[in-house]
């Protein structure tokens, strides 16, 4: 990946006027641009003071990537909401669901008032109290429902004891066994020690980065691509991949038509991806005749000579960043042994062309229309990879294909 990166104006110019929309950020601050960019992002932003860029960009668009530098330079836990990690962008809302059921905002929407199938209709009720409700739909980082189901993923990868976002009723008594200390009980005291043993910060033990391994994982792509990728309706960008298998090349264009496409972006250093990823199996099975479900194998985030992470060593997760294509597929293979997907799991280049074009590293969900276009775009992961998010967005999309049911009154 080259070491400075052009910034795309307009679509940096949509996502922040859509941040404003939904008052993340202030109008205020998207004053256009005049001339070009004060500054690119690359190794030769840490000669110049953090002051100097913040005035330089006074009254201007701060693009992802120079936001995301800025936080580090500036001592950031990258942390959800912190440098480039913010909300998807959808083009369903509860705004929307609710109109089209002739409700108001402030009620709810029932089984039998439902336009669409049973099983859409669980999906978007996610706190399974037998209505669709604005709650339901809120996948902010501020709504505890989101926030404890980061706890519960945290708490599980402690348990899981090789990496692959699953346990099995063996590890279940393993870890019941070891909590207890082989008694037949298991009090909450124990349970509690047993998941924050070792735990002094918001990493795991032995994976803090120092800010000198989040700028360099940031110049080379592996905290998170450099660019921006398409924003909400942009046709989506088409790209010919192999499996990993060397069997079969999809391209994307011919997948998109009658059915929507769902594209799933990840890599087998990427704990969170790891542990999130059978969620992605989840869906795939329940909309398997409805949508198109594609992975994409994208650059390593936590290789060994990078942002190692011991919490990916004790899972016996340990390769370098791959320096040819020959090895990405080495690697690719090894993370398809391990999560077993049922989806075709698509290679990118070595050089990152699509990875860089969905900006999909490390991890990242889209939802793609039968006309080509972005119904949905994940955040950025770790944070914004929400499979629970990107079905509900399906289901809409699935929805808006139907025509509108006439609405008893």
């Amino acid at each position: 990946m080259p070491s400075l990166v052009s910034i795309d104006w307009l679509a940096v110019m949509t996502s922040l006027l859509l941040a404003a929309a939904d008052g993340s950020q202030p109008a205020s601050a998207l004053t256009p641009i005049n001339g070009p960019p004060p500054f690119v992002v690359g190794p030769e932003l840490v000669d110049v003071p953090v002051e100097e860029i913040e005035r330089a960009f006074a009254g201007r668009i701060v693009p992802e990537a120079m936001r995301m530098y800025l936080a580090i330079a500036q001592g950031g836990s990258m942390g959800p909401g912190q440098g480039w990690f913010g909300p998807a962008q959808s083009r369903f809302s509860w705004a929307w669901l609710a109109e089209r059921h002739g409700v108001a905002a402030d009620e709810g929407i029932d089984a039998k008032s439902f336009q669409g199938d049973a099983v859409w209709f669980q999906r978007l009720d996610r706190n399974r109290d037998g209505l669709i409700a604005a709650e339901d739909l809120d996948w902010s980082e501020r709504h505890p429902w989101v926030q404890h189901a980061y706890l519960v993923n945290r708490l599980f990868r402690r348990m899981d004891p090789n990496g692959d976002g699953q346990l099995s009723r063996e590890e279940w008594l393993k870890f019941f066994d070891e909590a207890s200390g082989g008694e037949d009980i298991v009090t909450s005291e124990q349970i509690r020690d047993a998941w924050l043993a070792g735990i002094s910060s918001s990493y795991y033990p032995g994976d803090a980065p120092t800010k000198g391994q989040l700028l360099a994982g940031l110049f080379s792509g592996e905290v998170g691509s450099l660019q921006e990728g398409p924003s909400l309706n942009d046709p989506a960008p088409d790209f010919v991949l192999k499996t990993h298998d060397g069997r079969q090349a999809i391209c994307l264009s011919e997948q998109i038509g009658r059915k929507p496409v769902v594209l799933v972006f990840g890599n087998f250093t990427c704990g969170p991806f790891r542990s999130m990823y059978p969620g992605v199996e989840d869906v795939s099975r329940r909309f398997k005749e409805d949508a198109v479900f594609l992975g994409v194998y994208v650059r390593e985030a936590h290789p060994t000579d990078g942002w190692k992470m011991e919490s990916n060593a004790r899972v016996g997760v340990t390769v370098t960043q791959p320096k040819n294509y020959a090895e990405r597929v080495d690697v690719a293979q090894q993370c398809h042994r391990l999560l077993k997907p049922s989806i075709p799991l698509l290679i990118d280049d070595i050089h990152d062309s699509t990875g860089n074009a969905y900006s999909g590293m490390p991890a990242r969900l889209y939802v793609i229309d039968s006309a080509g276009r972005v119904a949905y775009k994940s955040g950025r992961g770790p944070f914004g990879f929400k499979t629970g998010e990107m079905e509900q967005a399906l289901v809409m999309t699935l929805l808006s294909q139907r025509p509108t049911k006439p609405i008893d009154k």
